[in-house]
């Protein structure tokens, strides 16, 4: 597994991209692509192109993660 780049949410942009995301949970850029096209993934589609509203991405990660509300 990767290592993140980032060490902090408050490191995070607004709004992350495929590659962000990727780079932020040590996956592959293909795996951050996948991610953004799952279903109960917070994307937000602007044209062509998903982003992620930071705020929503920590929602998601704290929901997923075990002990995590639901």
């Amino acid at each position: 597994m990767k290592e993140s780049a980032y060490k902090d949410y408050d490191e995070l942009p607004l709004f992350l991209n495929a590659a962000t995301v990727a780079k932020v949970l040590g996956i592959s850029p293909s795996s951050g692509y996948e991610l953004m096209h799952e279903p109960d993934f917070p994307v937000l589609e602007i044209g062509n192109r998903f982003v992620v509203p930071k705020e929503k991405y920590v929602e998601w990660v704290s929901q997923h993660t075990q002990g995590g509300a639901e």
